[in-house]
């Protein structure tokens, strides 16, 4: 919103300079975004008139004007606008004068033509930014005055980021009020007469819209001059508000808009027909507006129509064919009040945004609407003359809000704030603001006015006294309440010690959307059970994700296409999965590898990362959990997108908790993947449990190795063998540990052969060399059991 400081001074008594006033409307929670100042530096311009013109010997473009200033002799002026001619007045910067810029005046030869000072246009002044052509004044400037004493100047342009919980003060009435809080002086009232009835015309007024528009008023105007320019004052007040004056009737409207906040329309009286009808918009109803364009309306618009057609989208714009013009005679003047909800977007559906949109969307207050229909008809029946009819009242008193009182505590004040407002302070306040003061037993009892919807609770009433006294003045004070820290679980670990784990193993961690594009579940076949999104923001974006893997090998595509030869990359999220209700969410960890498995160096040959590298990671993550025995993995039951010959189901206690492995060939193709791709996704809860650690003495006797090379089938796991040998030997054995594979030239095809260290030791005792061999034999009789293998000599 923008608005005259000079104007604003003459509805409230300010007794501080710009910079204070600026300051302290910030301060109060109406920010003030931009302050131009404007006319500054105007000593030695004053109103002139073009009494002679001639065109400039030597330039097609220049004029040689003379310009009286009503006192001693005529100056002679060369002057290039296109706009100059014999009879008009304008500002003239005489013989040392200098203009905003620093433009100095001097008398200068222009062509071979002498120059006695300048003619400006309203640009050089520095009071707008229009250059098109010299500043024209109206024919009753006084010839010879200081220019800055007739427009009212110096001035500024201030502009302020209003938020939507104070639509009362896009008004200057509103404002003033809280100015007047600030400063600690009172609104001058803008008085407002009802004007004199001198013609019987009117129309009747219907109201079919319910709640959305519970109040409208009208009234019409006989006799007018639409052709009547607005006054001086009228139109610069307009102008350093952002707003081109038009005409007295449009100018008019939109000057009462400003003042006090409410918006008004003006239609030609003589293009309705019978009845003014508040409906609201009947499906595929058109309207072309006064811009020019046609609005495609529904019933969730209000429009303003007579019996015969829709004149005006209620609170945005008014129709094209209901305007006035300069031929004008009879105006219907409106001022209405809707309800915010049947307004608020009703602009952007239309790709508009008018200042009347803008206020009503935000609320209005309902009692302005006389109160604007008065100011507008005195002023109107001043400049443009004619015969105001009565004002026709439509309203529906059941719909219209009526605010309730609101109990402030004085402790509660005390308690929030942290200082002690003195009570008449408070009630100074509270009264400049326009609100009502009752003084009660334990603090007051506040009514707000109509026109401030933010008012609802203690709360609100907590905060005016905050803003209108002084943020700064409230001390920052830390909380003296004590801050539980919520303990740490040590049976669970954090994700964070897992995402820790990946990275200190060489992997990035990646955020994916939780969106996926439909068609890219169904390639890797996981399909099953999505969520489907009802307002998705793209078509690519249509549904949950079932599984990370999608987009976390997305991200890993990307990268490899930008020349990434080894790529690693982790996540730890949410997949989702339709139930028939709300959708299940589960929280899952992936990891994607590939190219090396180690980064280029000198110390080792460099290899393609496998399997057994994405299992070894895996193994990192469960060690974590304290209970490596509970994990496991085995073939059976592997989805689509996973390689049959290269990949794992992974099971906790004998239950499946995820998959790792190889990308499936056919789906590597499908998503255009050049290299192998290995994947892991996991649930991630049983990864977060842990048993806890507990201490135990250190052994007293030595422990005994013995190393076993055993041949058996080639489809037995070292998972079957491990779980094999640890319940032969029970507790005896400490560690197994497996230091080669073989199949090849001495072993039959389809055997391997494994060799390992059995570590043993006894708690009470130091076992001797029969009491090794005798378990070793153990061990290799239980592997001739269960796992078919015999003992390689």
């Amino acid at each position: 919103m923008k608005f005259s400081e000079n104007w604003l001074r003459e509805l409230v008594t300010v007794d501080a300079d710009r910079a204070a006033l600026v300051h302290a409307l910030t301060m109060a929670g109406l920010e003030v975004e931009d302050v131009t100042p404007l006319g500054e530096n105007l000593d030695g311009v004053v109103v002139a008139e073009i009494v002679a013109a001639m065109k400039h010997p030597e330039a097609d473009r220049l004029q040689v004007c003379t310009v009286s200033t009503g006192q001693g002799a005529p100056l002679q002026i060369v002057c290039g606008a296109p706009n100059a001619r014999v009879g008009i007045r304008v500002p003239l910067a005489t013989v040392g004068a200098t203009l905003p810029g620093g433009i100095q005046i001097k008398a200068a030869k222009l062509r071979g033509v002498e120059s006695f000072g300048m003619l400006c246009s309203a640009k050089e002044l520095g009071i707008d930014a229009d250059a098109s052509g010299l500043l024209e004044l109206p024919s009753d400037a006084p010839l010879g005055q200081s220019l800055a004493a007739y427009l009212g100047l110096p001035d500024a342009s201030i502009e302020l980021k209003v938020t939507p919980n104070r639509p009362d003060v896009l008004g200057l009435n509103g404002l003033a009020h809280d100015v007047a809080a600030l400063f600690g002086s009172r609104v001058k009232s803008i008085g407002v007469g009802e004007a004199a009835v001198t013609s019987a015309a009117t129309r009747t007024v219907r109201l079919e819209a319910g709640a959305d528009a519970p109040r409208y008023l009208g009234r019409v105007i006989e006799g007018i001059d639409a052709s009547a320019p607005s006054p001086l004052w009228l139109a610069e007040r307009l102008r350093r508000a952002g707003i081109r004056p038009i005409g007295a009737v449009v100018d008019i409207t939109q000057y009462v808009m400003l003042e006090l906040g409410q918006p008004m329309h003006a239609f030609d009286d003589d293009k309705l027909t019978g009845s003014i009808v508040v409906r609201h918009a009947a499906q595929g109803e058109t309207l072309k507006l006064l811009d020019g364009n046609e609005a495609k309306l529904d019933p969730s618009f209000v429009v303003i129509a007579d019996e015969a057609r829709p004149l005006a989208v209620a609170g945005v714009m008014g129709g094209f064919d209901s305007r006035f013009t300069d031929t004008t005679r009879n105006v219907f003047l409106e001022a209405a009040h809707f309800a915010p909800s049947a307004i608020m977007g009703r602009a952007r559906k239309l790709g508009l945004h008018t200042d009347a949109s803008h206020r009503f969307e935000r609320g209005v207050d309902p009692a302005l609407p006389r109160r604007a229909l008065e100011r507008a008809t005195e002023l109107l029946l001043g400049i443009a003359g004619g015969k105001a009819g009565p004002i026709v009242v439509a309203e529906r008193s059941e719909d219209l809000r009526e605010h309730a009182p609101v109990l402030l505590r004085h402790a509660r004040l005390r308690r929030v704030l942290g200082i002690e407002v003195a009570a008449s302070e408070v009630s100074r306040i509270f009264t400049a603001l326009g609100m009502t003061v009752e003084e009660v037993a334990d603090g007051w009892r506040i009514t707000p006015p109509s026109s401030r919807f933010d008012i609802e609770r203690e709360e609100d009433l907590i905060e005016e006294v905050a803003r209108i006294h002084g943020y700064e003045r409230i001390p920052t004070t830390t909380p003296a309440g004590k801050i539980a820290l919520e303990p740490e679980p040590e049976a669970r670990l954090s994700a964070m010690q897992l995402r820790d784990q990946l990275v200190a193993r060489g992997y990035f961690e990646a955020v994916t959307l939780s969106f996926v594009n439909a068609d890219l579940l169904r390639t890797w076949g996981v399909d099953a059970a999505w969520v489907p999104l009802a307002n998705p923001l793209s078509a690519d974006l249509a549904v949950m994700r079932t599984s990370l893997l999608p987009g976390l090998v997305e991200a890993l595509r990307y990268n490899s296409a930008r020349q990434q030869e080894r790529v690693r990359l982790f996540e730890v999220a949410r997949s989702f999965h339709a139930t028939g209700g709300a959708p299940d969410e589960i929280d899952r960890v992936a990891v994607v590898a590939s190219g090396s498995a180690r980064a280029e160096q000198w110390g080792e040959s460099s290899r393609p990362v496998d399997f057994f590298d994405l299992k070894g990671d895996l193994d990192a993550l469960i060690a974590r959990t304290g209970e490596p025995a509970r994990w496991s993995v085995d073939t059976a039951g592997l989805p689509s997108w996973l390689h049959p010959g290269r990949g794992a189901r992974v099971l906790r206690d004998g239950r499946p908790a995820g998959f790792i492995g190889a990308l499936h060939p056919a789906l590597a193709k499908a998503l255009d993947l050049g290299t192998d791709v290995h994947v892991m996704e996991v649930a991630l809860e049983p990864l977060l449990a842990r048993r806890l650690p507990s201490a135990t003495r250190v052994a007293r006797f030595p422990a005994v190795r013995r190393d076993v090379a055993v041949e058996l089938p080639e489809e037995v796991t070292w998972a079957s063998v491990e779980a094999a040998v640890r319940e032969a030997l029970g507790e005896t054995l400490r560690e197994i540990r497996l230091f080669d594979r073989y199949a090849g030239k001495g072993i039959e095809e389809g055997r391997k052969s494994l060799a390992m260290g059995l570590i043993l030791q006894d708690a009470s005792r130091t076992l001797t060399d029969e009491d090794a061999d005798a378990r070793v034999a153990e061990a290799v009789g239980a592997l001739e059991k269960t796992c078919k293998a015999r003992m390689r000599g």
